[in-house]
């Protein structure tokens, strides 16, 4: 769900949109696609405490990340025929 800046205004805490408080963003989120710019300070349109989705690690809007995908481990044939054949 992305924020509409149109009636945002700017308070002490940060960028209020419909009584949500919206933080700026961090140097993390440089990059990404979901930044927006209001009132001369840049904000994620997506999650409104930017700092709060870096603290455990990379966060999952990040469109500017690319995330590797891990691989199914190798099965044997011979032990997946006879798992079959037991009906596991």
């Amino acid at each position: 769900m992305a924020v509409d800046f149109s009636n945002a205004v700017r308070t002490d805490k940060g960028v209020q949109v419909a009584g949500i408080i919206m933080q700026e963003i961090i140097d993390k989120c440089e990059g990404c696609n979901r930044i927006q710019e209001f009132d001369g300070g840049k904000f994620c349109n997506t999650y409104p405490q930017p700092a709060a989705k870096w603290r455990l690690g990379d966060c999952n809007f990040a469109t500017h990340i690319v995330r590797e995908v891990k691989t199914k481990a190798k099965i044997n044939p011979l032990k997946a025929s006879k798992r079959a054949a037991k009906g596991k």
